[in-house]
Order: structure tokens, then C-alpha cells, then sequence
């Protein structure tokens, strides 16, 4: 009897320790855009990856839209735990006294997405990374989104037609100098209350990518569009530390692999979407577009490119200074 009640047991046993072992591990991802921006399409791709390398033994429960978090709450959130992944901007970090991811802020400081890849997937990116994880936090990549254009219910076709219009921008020193060295007025707003801001007026204009422009249907709410290229705006795909290294190894490397797969995708999609997207609100014919000549945007450089030497030491000069050799900035 003794040996069969044994055995009953031990089969107990196996078969609870086999119903923990199924049980997968919930990644929480949140995210405050849209499904069909870059970012959102590329946080469904790393969801469909890392489930499938893993083979079940993850689960990633994507949150779009702000719908757990609003942006000001999610960082907060990420470091408590109670979620498990984020793609926040890169501004976003500055709150936390990592001051330096602002350096992506500065206006004209790349050229394109040659100059701006040498800074993400070189080893400026990689240090500014790693000090996130005194933080709290480890950063696993860099996602695009893509070069800001200015929108307005009046025309900017130069630096002055900026001035004292209220534009919205997300907290960063650096945006708000950007906007004052326009003449414009600067105005801190939560991303998901933009679209309410431009319908009522509480804001006259705001800078973004196409994508957001089309995917938010700012458009709607603006009369005009100049396409200034003058920022960029990008993401660091972050994860909770303590979670993280909690993980099994292999399991890791997985998600590691997923994610290198998945910032590719986003990277690779980030410019033609934005393309797609300026051309749909072009098409909707609710916003003129302006693209500038190259003698327009040289004065828009012109009046921008100061703030650089402004805000030096809030960024670091050694590390602007890196940053314009390994670019090969010139004013």
C-alpha cells in the first residue's frame, strides 16, 4: 500500500509540476500610439516573434493607446512592476535625470537616417542605454518613428510665421528652447490629449511625424503641414530590470532574438509609413503640405542650430561632441 500511495502521489506531483511548467510567462507591453503607427505594428511583430521562439512559454499582452497608462504614468509603472515592457520616447528619460537622452531632442542634430542609425546602433546608443539601469531599468533597442513635421492652422513657411503660435510639445528643455528660439509658445501636453487640444484651441499647432499626424487624425484639426524634417522622434524599447533578469536564460535569448528581428522590422517600416501617411493626409485634402526648398529649410537650420550650443551643458559637450564626430555634423 505504501509504494502505491507513493506512486499516487509522485503522479500528483507530475502532473501539478507539468500544470505549472504550461502556465506561460505574461510579458505586459504598453504603449501610448496607435496599433498602425510604426511602433505599434513593430510591438505586434515582437509579439508574434517571441511567442513563437519561444514556443508558447511567453505570452505578450500588447496595451496600445495608452489604454493601461497614460505616457505620464507609464514610466512609473514600468519601475513598480506593474507593467513589463514600454517603447516610451526618448525624451521621457530626462524626468528620471538621465538628461542625456535630450541629445535626440536637438533640432537638426541628424540629417537623416544614416546619421541618426550611427548614433542608435553605435556605441553612443549603447552607453546611453546602459545608464538606465541604475534605474531600474535595461534598454533592449532603439525603434524609429521617424523626422517631425510642424502643423498649424497657419501657414509656417519660415521661422517667423512660428511666432507666438501655442505649440504642444512632450516635456524636454530642449523642445521647449526649440519652440522659444521660434517664437513660438511652448505647451507641455499628454500625447492622448492632443487631438481635444487642437479641436478646441488650447493649442494652435504641434510637431510630429506623419504617422502620428494620420494615425491620431490631427489633421482633422489642422489647416496646414510643413514638412521641416527639423527632429526626430524615437523610441527605446525598455524592459522592468528586476523582471528581466528574473527570466530563464534561455528564455532570454529568445526574447533577445525576437527583438533584434522586430527593431529591424520597425526600423525598416518607420520611413515608408511616414511617407504612406503624409501623402494620405495630403490626399484627405483637410491640411495643405509645404515642403520647404533647401534655401527655406537652411533658414529654418539657421534659427534652430543654436539651441545646440544652449543646451550643451545640460546634455554634456563631450557627449554632443561625440556625437557631431560620429556624425559628422556641420552647421
Amino acid at each position: 500500500m505504501k509504494l502505491k500511495s507513493l506512486l499516487v502521489v509522485s503522479l500528483v506531483l507530475v502532473f501539478a509540476a507539468t500544470s505549472l511548467a504550461a502556465e506561460p510567462i505574461i510579458i505586459k507591453f504598453s504603449h501610448v500610439v496607435a496599433v498602425d503607427t510604426p511602433k505599434g505594428q513593430a510591438a505586434e511583430y515582437f509579439k508574434k516573434l517571441a511567442e513563437e521562439r519561444t514556443k508558447g512559454a511567453v505570452k505578450i499582452e500588447v496595451y496600445p493607446n495608452s489604454q493601461l497608462y497614460k505616457d505620464k504614468e507609464e514610466m512609473e509603472a514600468l519601475q513598480l512592476g506593474a507593467v513589463h515592457m514600454l517603447a516610451p520616447s526618448l525624451a521621457k528619460f530626462a524626468p528620471l535625470g538621465v538628461k542625456e537622452f535630450e541629445l535626440f531632442d536637438l533640432p537638426f542634430i541628424f540629417d537623416g537616417y544614416d546619421d541618426l542609425h550611427k548614433i542608435t546602433q553605435g556605441p553612443v546608443g549603447k552607453k546611453l542605454l546602459n545608464k538606465l539601469e541604475v534605474k531600474g531599468i535595461s534598454g533592449l533597442a532603439y525603434w524609429d518613428n521617424g523626422f517631425k513635421v510642424m502643423s498649424s492652422n497657419k501657414e509656417m513657411r519660415k521661422p517667423e510665421d512660428c511666432k507666438g503660435q501655442k505649440m504642444r510639445i512632450q516635456s524636454s528643455k530642449i523642445l521647449d528652447a526649440q519652440m522659444r528660439a521660434l517664437g513660438a509658445v511652448p505647451q507641455v501636453m499628454a500625447f492622448s490629449e492632443v487631438y481635444q487640444g487642437l479641436q478646441t484651441g488650447v493649442v494652435d499647432g504641434t510637431e510630429n511625424p506623419p504617422s502620428n499626424l494620420y494615425t491620431q487624425k490631427m489633421f482633422e484639426v489642422q489647416k496646414h503641414v510643413t514638412v521641416s524634417n527639423h527632429g526626430y522622434l524615437g523610441y527605446a524599447v525598455i524592459v522592468n530590470k528586476k523582471f528581466w533578469d528574473g527570466l530563464p536564460a534561455d528564455i532570454r535569448t529568445a526574447l533577445d532574438s525576437a527583438m533584434v528581428d522586430a527593431t529591424k522590422f520597425a526600423n525598416d517600416i518607420a520611413k515608408k509609413k511616414n511617407d504612406e501617411d503624409l501623402a494620405a493626409v495630403k490626399a484627405s485634402g483637410k491640411s495643405t503640405i509645404l515642403v520647404l526648398s533647401d534655401a527655406e529649410r537652411a533658414a529654418w537650420k539657421s534659427a534652430l542650430v543654436p539651441v545646440h550650443e544652449q543646451m550643451k551643458e545640460r546634455i554634456g559637450a563631450d557627449l554632443l561632441a561625440e556625437v557631431y564626430q560620429a556624425t559628422g555634423f556641420k552647421k
